[in-house]
């Protein structure tokens, strides 16, 4: 399996791009990473910022043409849901290698 170089994404920067499925302004998707996250994820308005201009930068982000001057739009680019999919058949890769190896054993459960 060949490596992205941006892989593995932070579970912060997974969620922002998750949320980033549709159109959202920073507090909204401060609110959504919370909410996929079950409340997990909790950020700060200067990390969000951070990341989404690094996101940026990577293309895996743009901002939608201003509708609202008093607010700034993010959406997520095909780049991004590329990156997006690699993680997940990443993550899924793992899953399935530890299902394979950690199984239950009854001796494990054993007191000494």
């Amino acid at each position: 399996m060949n490596r992205n170089k941006h892989l593995p994404l932070t579970e912060t920067v997974y969620y922002i791009l998750l949320s980033l499925l549709e159109p959202r302004h920073g507090y909204l998707i401060m609110q959504r990473v919370e909410e996929l996250s079950r409340g997990h994820v909790r950020m700060a308005a200067g990390t969000l910022y951070g990341a989404l201009e690094n996101l940026m930068k990577l293309d895996f982000i743009v901002l939608i043409p201003k509708q609202d001057s008093r607010r700034k739009i993010y959406i997520i680019t095909e780049q991004g849901k590329d990156i997006l999919r690699l993680e997940q058949e990443r993550m899924t890769f793992l899953l399935e290698v530890s299902k394979q190896l950690v199984k239950e054993d009854p001796k494990n459960h054993e007191e000494i």
